[in-house]
């Protein structure tokens, strides 16, 4: 299917790894130009690199986006790139929690954290490229949320918290953008496979099993800690599809919404 992106450009934040990095190589794939971001210059090289050798165009910038300098940079450099941007897709955020072993351990100022990683980033980044997409009458803006905004851990709060503000936002955005032809849409992202979990599935398995069946533990935590009714583990590239139609001008219809991709483990309606 042609997703009709030939030509559009999109910046993909926090796309030098993991989701953010798959969006960017299928945008890229759908005839896209990417701006990839991160904070690290090796990596996210690597991934306009391998857009390059697919025969995609794609440019790096670098900024931490929970700095307003750093986040202006990465505006005026993102923008001037492809002469502007049509598909705002933050990626970046993540936890700034350890887990606690009770709500009220958590201090102040990992809150904060969790709000200028999750929520303000992300809010920096629409107030500066939004109001181009709705003058052109075109645009997309993807946030990626996660399914802790709707169904929360005691030992994470922050994290989850400001992920539902993000959903919020989602939604009211939209309604701002009303008859623009510029949508705002969001997807919740359940258990994703990274590297960084096989400790987690190995210890898993040492404590349940006594074995070193990575595997074995794997499969506990989707029955059992998760509670997934897909048995198999979420890959970066069942968000990265997502996102690409939402990005497409075939989802014109769509505004308003945060699509819920987690295997089915969240269980509320």
């Amino acid at each position: 299917m042609d997703m009709q992106l030939k030509g559009r450009r999109a910046l993909v934040t926090g796309s030098s790894s993991g989701i953010g990095a798959e969006i960017a190589r299928m945008l890229a794939a759908e005839g896209a130009r990417v701006v990839v971001h991160g904070r690290d210059t090796r990596r996210a090289q690597a991934v306009v690199d391998e857009i390059a050798t697919r025969g995609g165009q794609a440019v790096a910038v670098l900024g931490d986006l929970t700095s307003a300098e750093d986040a202006e940079r990465v505006i005026v450099e993102a923008t001037r790139a492809f002469d502007g941007i049509d598909i705002l897709v933050n990626n970046v955020g993540g936890s700034a929690n350890v887990a606690r072993p009770d709500w009220f351990d958590t201090p102040l100022d990992e809150w904060q954290q969790n709000f200028e990683n999750n929520t303000l980033a992300p809010v920096r980044l629409i107030r500066a490229l939004v109001p181009a997409m709705r003058e052109r009458g075109w645009g997309r803006i993807i946030q990626i949320s996660s399914r802790n905004a709707i169904s929360p851990h005691a030992q994470f709060p922050g994290y989850g918290a400001a992920k539902a503000a993000l959903n919020n936002l989602t939604l009211s955005l939209s309604k701002g953008l009303a008859g623009t032809g510029v949508t705002s849409n969001g997807i919740m992202p359940g258990l994703i496979y990274t590297p960084q979990l096989d400790e987690w599935f190995l210890e898993t398995a040492r404590r349940e099993f006594g074995t070193e069946d990575r595997d074995q533990g794997r499969d506990f935590v989707l029955k059992h800690v998760v509670r997934q009714t897909v048995d198999r583990s979420g890959q970066p590239r069942d968000i990265a599809a997502a996102a690409v139609y939402l990005a497409s001008p075939l989802s014109d219809f769509v505004t308003g919404t945060t699509i819920r991709i987690d295997g089915g483990a969240t269980p509320t309606v």
